[in-house]
């Protein structure tokens, strides 16, 4: 499984930003998937993951402005952020959970500006 995470930049506090994440394979209805960061100097954490049958799991500190939503024709899972805050600065990376292995992408970074 390969994982492609796009959609991160510059933004200012209460901007939003969408970040995609497009997985190779045949059988992505299949995965888990989920969206973790890492900000300078912190451990990498939960942000929001999704199952199979989109039920979805977010991080206290996101719940209400991010959503995250699985395209599963497109093989695409989605990080909707709004109301962004500086603190939501960091690298953004998506997880695949397949057949009992772990796939991780190589992240995109997000920088927010007060």
């Amino acid at each position: 499984v390969q994982l492609q995470a796009s959609g991160g930049g510059l933004v200012q506090a209460g901007g939003s930003l969408r970040l995609s994440c497009a997985a190779s394979g045949r059988t992505f209805s299949s995965y888990a998937m989920g969206w973790y960061r890492q900000a300078p100097g912190k451990q990498r954490e939960l942000v929001a993951d999704i199952t199979r049958r989109s039920i979805a799991n977010y991080a206290d500190s996101v719940k209400g402005r991010f959503t995250i939503s699985r395209e599963n024709p497109k093989n695409t899972v989605y990080l909707q952020m709004n109301s962004l805050k500086p603190g939501d600065t960091a690298v953004y990376y998506c997880k695949a959970d397949y057949a009992g292995s772990t796939y991780w992408g190589q992240g995109t970074q997000v920088t927010v500006s007060s």
